[in-house]
């Protein structure tokens, strides 16, 4: 905000102003959760104006839609006078702080929020476990809904994962949990966020493209913490000094996992292969199906932020339904999914990486010779921190899009002509993929694990991976 109000003074404000159902509510961002956020205020008795700058024709399908709800709607535009004179501002995760509109309204003083906050305030029954993190907040969203509906909770995965939150609200019979993936984007503007329990994941730098800093990326994610309160439930990992760090002094019942250490209330049993959580063995690790110690610490989060949510989600009939349910939790799409295994060639989708960090989780998990597509929209890291597992797994970078030359003059040096290293300078993607089968033997992967944004060559990551995903299947 642009002046002294506190994260609890805008969330009261905003409650206040959808209870009394005065002025008009501005949305702008009409992609899935805008288009949401306009419906559910429409449908609470509000005056909505929305926006969005899009020539698209599937927005202006959406604000034809929305003007035949009530809405009044302007297309490639926004009217910034209009938006300063607005009650709130509902702003889309993918429209940054400086935006003219965002500014004008923060200079005025009214208050700019997210769709999840306005989700949340109008489902105030709604119970729920908040996920966040650099990597892993999506696996375990999924798990943390999938594990509540073990137990016989009607519970939706929401937020970041896809679902916006406004929709529960539009349902005639909402459900009673939810598992809440938040990026900082969404974040930065949900300031009522009062989880059942809070999780983050993991810590690394990220939308670097976006962000100042990683300090300013780092306090977007610590606003999870924003209402802490004694009585509050966390569940953090103990492996990363950045998140001890972010979460010091904080208020709350703190339960942390790791894979490295057993003096937590969430750990892997190396030598028993158990995953222990909550001081006793729960699952055998191997009926896990997911790879890589990644996805262990991502199965114990989700454990302990279950159990941690509610007592009877600990006695020994609900232990016993979620270690079941670990067993039946199978890979999600994009986030190192098998999509073709023909010859002996195993064709990997890790679209979902589209940083640094991820990426090397990504390596970490590989033990054939790897063959690696790298590249898309640079978003300000070097690519030198992959240079360690490449030399262990990868036979062959190649180096696409955008980001394809600095890629290549990241790692040509240091990689020692130990990996080749090909810089797919104009080539399309399905000419990438030509030169990974022409480059593939049997025993190899082909691993998709960008490291970069999707958007100079798709409109996100998951386009990209069914492109992957179709082209290897004719490929092959």
């Amino acid at each position: 905000m642009g002046d002294a109000r506190t994260s609890q003074d805008v969330a009261a404000l905003v409650a206040r102003r959808l209870a009394e159902r005065q002025g008009e509510f501005a949305v702008i961002g009409l992609a899935r959760s805008g288009i949401a956020a306009v419906r559910l205020l429409r449908a609470a008795g509000l005056s909505v104006y929305a926006s969005d700058t899009s020539k698209a024709e599937a927005v202006r399908s959406a604000g034809a839609m929305l003007e035949r709800d009530g809405a009044s709607v302007e297309l490639e535009i926004h009217n910034v006078q209009r938006i300063a004179h607005c009650s709130v501002l509902v702003v889309s995760p993918g429209i940054p702080p400086t935006a003219p509109p965002i500014r004008a309204a923060l200079s005025a003083g009214v208050p700019v929020v997210s769709e999840v906050e306005v989700g949340l305030r109008l489902l105030p029954a709604l119970r729920y476990i908040a996920v966040t993190g650099t990597n892993g907040k999506t696996t375990t969203t999924a798990l943390i809904g999938h594990l509540l509906r073990a137990l016989g909770h009607e519970a939706a995965d929401v937020g970041n994962i896809g679902t916006p939150v406004s929709e529960l609200a539009l349902m005639k019979t909402p459900p009673t949990w939810a598992a809440l993936e938040l990026s900082s984007f969404q974040l930065h503007d949900t300031p009522g966020i009062m989880p059942d329990v809070g999780v983050i994941t993991t810590l690394s730098p990220d939308h670097l493209d976006r962000y100042g800093s990683v300090a300013d990326y780092y306090a977007d994610k610590k606003r999870l913490f924003a209402n802490a309160e004694v009585s509050s439930r966390w569940v953090t990992t103990a492996d990363s000094a950045d998140v001890d760090a972010l979460v010091a002094g904080i208020p709350g019942q703190w339960h942390r996992f790791s894979v490295h250490r057993t003096d937590v209330d969430g750990y892997y049993h190396r030598g028993s292969g158990m995953l222990h959580v909550f001081g006793e063995p729960l699952v055998a690790r191997d009926t896990f199906a997911l790879a890589g110690d990644h996805n262990v610490a991502n199965a114990l989060a989700a454990l302990l932020a279950v159990m941690a949510a509610d007592p009877l989600h600990r006695i020994p009939s609900a232990r016993a339904l979620l270690a079941k349910a670990i067993g039946t939790f199978g890979a999600l799409p994009h986030r190192l999914e098998p999509v073709v295994d023909r010859y002996e060639i195993l064709w990997l989708n890790d679209s979902k990486a589209t940083n640094i960090d991820s990426t090397t989780v990504a390596l970490a998990s590989m033990s054939r010779p790897t063959i690696v597509l790298l590249g898309g929209r640079h978003k300000g890291e070097s690519y030198t921190a992959l240079v360690p597992e490449l030399l262990r797994t990868a036979k062959a970078v190649l180096a696409y899009g955008e980001a394809g030359a600095l890629i290549t003059g990241d790692l040509e040096a240091p990689l020692h002509g130990r990996v080749s290293v090909e810089h797919c300078a104009s080539d399309s993607f399905e000419q990438v993929m030509t030169r990974a089968r022409a480059l593939a033997v049997a025993g190899d992967v082909v691993l998709l694990s960008p490291a970069c944004s999707s958007y100079d060559m798709f409109n996100n990551y998951e386009e990209r991976g069914r492109e992957f995903a179709r082209l290897a299947s004719v490929i092959a």
